[in-house]
């Protein structure tokens, strides 16, 4: 299975078909956020990376970036690029960053096809894109998000998996401490990974086993003595990845054992646009399973899932999105069909500007909205970077308009 990210609907389609012809399934994602969502769910032989999204650049700069990030959680990947004629210099950055190979615009099927073909076979290639080894919503270990809590936690875990240290993990339930742990020990490349509650002392007979990454999960709930007690369980050169709330409930030992380096993850209200890429992710996910169209989020849909406080974190906001994918009967979510009770308090609520109204949006903010929104075939991140506001301001201002 191969995935293919490119932003031209056309391109796809041609590619797809030549790929069809040689008997290999393209799955495509329209832009890098798009693929995150798809390669936490599923492994690919094989990804075709267009370096080019927003209109009119190429520098290659966006698709840099996606390579950096899908070597970064799998180095192994089998990634050929495409540029055009003019981007031999851009091809060969990316070689340098560990693409396998490149195509230049305009390609020979046979010629493309032969060249992935080639990379999917590279003997250099030991291991899968994504290579699970315990339970995970996602089935693979991929942090979606692009906010500075998340980008640290994935250079914490790319610094210390190939060493001896051991890692604990803290933060609200629900905010995806246990699927930090699961990239934590899938970046380790150990073998495999035991997921202990250690509030059942019956499970402890499983810490004999120390060869793997042991996952110990509330070890906050153990009092002084009790931790103590785990800790002479231990074999002493188990790989840990500890999940607590706080730190501050463990004792001296207990700690010390744990924390070579801590990562704290956010609450969701911490992680700015994160939330917006996981409901897109979660409402894919959804749709997949439930037999449903694809389904989009309504301004005021986005608007609620930026603002609102979900109870369970990130849990809570797939649940949510789970239940309006499962019920609705439209391609939009809007905001009632996500949380009815706080939906009508959030988007009615006035918006409260951290800084100034730049001011060439001033006078005429809609109508230069809707020209942007069209301009950039309503891409929001595009029409965001024209207009030079963020996102959330920009979803915050469509919500506001009832575009």
């Amino acid at each position: 299975m191969i995935l293919l990210i490119d932003d031209n609907p056309g391109v796809a389609h041609a590619i797809q078909v030549a790929f069809d012809c040689a008997e290999h399934r393209v799955d495509h994602a329209t832009d890098p956020e798009h693929a995150y969502s798809m390669l936490a769910t599923r492994h690919y032989d094989a990804i075709i990376l267009d370096l080019n999204f927003a209109a009119g650049r190429t520098n290659g700069d966006e698709g840099l970036a996606c390579l950096s990030r899908i070597l970064r959680d799998a180095p192994a990947a089998a990634v050929v690029v495409i540029t055009a004629h003019s981007g031999v210099r851009i091809a060969v950055a990316a070689m340098q960053l560990g693409a396998a190979d490149f195509v230049i615009k305009p390609w020979r099927n046979a010629d493309l096809v032969a060249r992935v073909e080639k990379a999917i076979g590279r003997p250099e290639r030991t291991m899968p894109l994504s290579q699970p080894t315990g339970p995970s919503p996602s089935g693979t270990a991929r942090l979606i998000g692009n906010s500075a809590p998340l980008s640290r936690a994935r250079e914490v875990i790319q610094r210390i998996a190939s060493t001896r240290a051991n890692l604990l993990i803290t933060g609200p339930s629900g905010s995806g401490r246990s699927l930090t742990a699961q990239a934590f020990h899938e970046a380790s490349g150990r073998s495999s990974m035991q997921i202990i509650d250690v509030r059942d002392t019956t499970a402890w007979d499983r810490l004999a086993d120390g060869t793997g990454t042991l996952v110990l999960r509330h070890v906050d709930a153990l009092d002084a003595v009790e931790q103590g007690r785990l800790l002479d369980r231990i074999p002493h050169d188990a790989r840990l990845a500890g999940i607590a709330r706080a730190s501050a409930a463990l004792g001296p030992r207990m700690y010390d054992r744990l924390a070579s380096v801590e990562i704290t993850m956010p609450p969701l209200s911490g992680r700015g646009e994160d939330a917006l890429l996981l409901a897109q992710h979660f409402a894919r996910l959804a749709a997949e399973r439930h037999g449903r169209p694809q389904m989009s989020f309504t301004p005021n849909a986005r608007a609620l899932i930026l603002e609102a406080r979900w109870g369970d974190e990130v849990r809570g906001l797939a649940r949510a999105i789970d239940r309006a994918v499962l019920l609705g009967d439209g391609v939009e979510i809007d905001a009632p069909a996500l949380a009815p009770k706080i939906a009508e308090q959030i988007v009615s609520t006035p918006v409260v500007h951290e800084a100034p109204l730049d001011l060439s949006l001033s006078g005429s903010e809609r109508v230069m909205i809707e020209t942007a929104l069209k301009h950039h075939g309503y891409n929001v991140t595009h029409a965001s970077n024209a207009l030079g506001v963020s996102r959330a301001a920009l979803y915050r201002r469509m919500a506001r308009y009832g575009l």
